[in-house]
């Protein structure tokens, strides 16, 4: 499943703002961030993989399968308070991790910051 385009972040603004104002979690592969914008149309989403990970293919497949989760859990996420921007942040262990246990930390981190509805 991929993630669509109108739910992309591509602006390095959005990804500091997001990093600096709101909230953010880290677990064992990933630090997530949300910050809620109530003049948002839809909830944009953006991964940060930094080039310590390990080369392009390994950064390209762990930024496909962040998409892929958020492409899967996109519609559990909580818009009461607003449309999000939610930032993932992989980390070193990454991509040593199986995509089930990448999903299981990154549905454990939005649980902690109150994403999921």
């Amino acid at each position: 499943m991929r993630l669509p385009r109108k739910f992309s972040m591509t602006r390095h603004a959005e990804f500091s703002r997001a990093r600096q104002e709101g909230d953010a979690k880290g677990g064992a592969y990933l630090v997530l961030s949300s910050l809620v914008d109530r003049n948002l149309s839809d909830h944009h989403a953006g991964v940060i993989v930094t080039r310590k990970i390990g080369n392009a293919v390994t950064r390209n497949r762990l930024r496909r399968r962040i998409h892929a989760i958020l492409a899967k859990h996109l519609h559990r996420i909580d818009d009461t308070q607003g449309k999000r921007y939610i930032v993932t942040i992989l980390r070193w262990r990454a991509p040593s991790a199986t995509f089930d246990e990448l999903e299981k930390d990154w549905l454990k981190q939005a649980t902690r910051l109150g994403i999921l509805a």
